[in-house]
């Protein structure tokens, strides 16, 4: 049976992420609280892993509900801390020293800063999809490809690569239940450098990660995936979006149903 086995949000885009029992749902399907700040320069871009390997020798962590933040230099025992609301100013200072250039930090409430707006859901991924993915690279451990590509759900008791069952080979939205929500799985979703690199470092690490990746996605995607979703291999994790309305929540140990087929 499919279950959710684990929850990760990511207070601030491209930042350090936090394990959570349960977690709301806003009506844009978006996890409460996920991606609700991110770090921009004086354009008004955003200053996240995509563009910054230097992000990931950064250490911020921030409390959603507390709106209490720590940040410091990886592997420093001095951080700076504060509150949102009342030491904004200092976190932005501490924070444009780190980057050598102007940085501020804005808020979406409504449904964060998802890289994916039509698809603002939280990413799914199999515990299993995790454990084979690992096993590609031996010098990285499981833990590893998870803080790599940063899902937001990990489900047990399926196989490896259950999640290439969430999105339909027409492209319409193929449906599916975590708990009592409502969502449509809509996609395989396009990696970036990210993954490439060392979560803790941003060391490019090891060779060819992406090459190396891509030829085996290929070779070992299921014959339940669509294989004309893929423009090219370089594809893990599945985006999603909520298809009902109303408060809702779920939480570690939800029972998750494709629509007609019981996992």
């Amino acid at each position: 049976m499919a279950v959710v086995s684990r929850i990760t949000i990511y207070p601030v885009k491209s930042c350090d992420g936090i394990d959570c029992t349960e977690v709301d749902i806003l009506s844009t399907g978006a996890i409460r609280f996920d991606r609700r700040f991110a770090l921009v320069d004086s354009s008004g871009k955003f200053i996240n892993a995509k563009r910054f390997a230097r992000i990931h020798q950064l250490q911020l962590q921030v409390d959603p509900v507390r709106r209490e933040y720590r940040a410091c230099r990886r592997g420093e025992s001095t951080p700076v801390s504060g509150r949102m609301d009342y030491d904004g100013k200092q976190l932005s200072d501490w924070l444009s020293d780190f980057f050598a250039q102007d940085v501020s930090i804005i808020e979406n409430e409504e449904h964060g800063f998802p890289d994916d707006l039509d698809s603002p859901g939280p990413t799914i991924v199999s515990l299993a999809t995790l454990q084979v993915v690992a096993s590609w690279f031996p010098e990285l451990t499981v833990d590893d490809i998870r803080r790599r590509f940063r899902a937001n759900i990990e489900v047990d008791g399926v196989e490896a690569f259950w999640e290439d069952r969430l999105y339909r080979e027409d492209k319409q939205p193929a449906s599916f239940t975590i708990g009592r929500v409502l969502f449509a799985g809509i996609n395989p979703c396009q990696r970036c450098a990210v993954p490439t690199r060392d979560a803790l470092s941003g060391d490019v690490t090891p060779s060819g990660f992406a090459q190396l990746f891509s030829r085996m996605r290929e070779q070992t995607l299921p014959a339940w995936a669509s294989r004309n979703r893929f423009d090219h291999f370089y594809r893990l994790t599945t985006n999603t979006r909520r298809l009902d309305q109303g408060a809702a929540q779920i939480q570690v140990g939800d029972p998750v149903e494709i629509m007609n087929h019981q996992l």
